[in-house]
């Protein structure tokens, strides 16, 4: 596994990132590079559910789209997703040995434990893939909320404030997709978005993230003050 040195240097601060107390992370496209997966089974999953398969270069476009967006141009029934989900979560938990974290990222979260942040991840995996992904890695994380449907982000969102106690902008979800930053916002959440997931560097852009985060190396230092990388601020 690469060093720390060996994920890239991170540039300078444009803005310091607020004391933030719990960082809720996403986990497939953001501490799991699972797109790789995803994209082979996906036509796979689209012909068992008729709905549209896609082309390489279709795939890519997608890349720039919102969820609903995407769901339309794949022809997806409503009433499918939670099908799909299911068998979404099976095919993953077949191919777990397969999937790996992204380099950096047992540092990055032992990083920020010992900080004394609170982690959580929010993911519509199953907590048995994503436990089983991480790995030893995952021992820092305090809280798993696994399962979500894939607009139900928020509503877990909102469990975690409660437990918490804390101000929402003391709380930070940080994820590789449009829906992720649509759901901390609508819980009042900042939310910082991550360029090495599914979703285009362009497309988060256009969400306007508080935090944009290019390289797994600059989330620890942007979020604890150590060191002088950071992050790109989003407003």
């Amino acid at each position: 596994m690469p060093t720390r040195r060996e994920t890239g240097a991170a540039p300078a601060v444009l803005a310091p990132a607020p004391p933030y107390r719990v960082v809720i992370f996403d986990f497939d496209g953001t501490l799991a590079d699972s797109i790789g997966w995803f994209r082979g089974v996906l036509n796979d999953v689209a012909r068992a559910y008729r709905f549209r398969t896609v082309s390489e270069p279709e795939f890519e476009m997608l890349r720039g789209c919102d969820s609903r967006t995407i769901l339309a141009h794949l022809g997806v029934a409503g009433w499918k997703l939670p099908l799909i989900a299911r068998d979404m979560r099976r095919r993953a938990a077949a191919a777990s040995a397969d999937i790996s974290l992204f380099p950096g990222i047992p540092d990055m979260l032992d990083d920020l434990a010992t900080a004394g942040i609170t982690l959580a991840v929010v993911s519509s995996n199953d907590e048995a893939n994503v436990r089983r992904v991480l790995g030893p890695a995952g021992a820092p994380i305090r809280r798993f909320l696994c399962g979500a449907g894939l607009f139900g982000k928020a509503a877990a969102f909102r469990r975690i404030r409660r437990h918490s106690g804390l101000p929402a902008a003391r709380i930070l979800a940080i994820g590789d997709e449009v829906r992720d930053i649509e759901a901390a916002r609508r819980t009042g959440l900042h939310a910082a978005a991550v360029t090495w997931g599914y979703a285009t560097p362009a497309r988060l852009a256009a969400s306007r993230p508080t935090l944009t985060f290019s390289h797994v190396g600059e989330i620890a230092p942007a979020l604890t003050g150590a060191g002088a990388a950071g992050a790109a601020a989003g407003y």
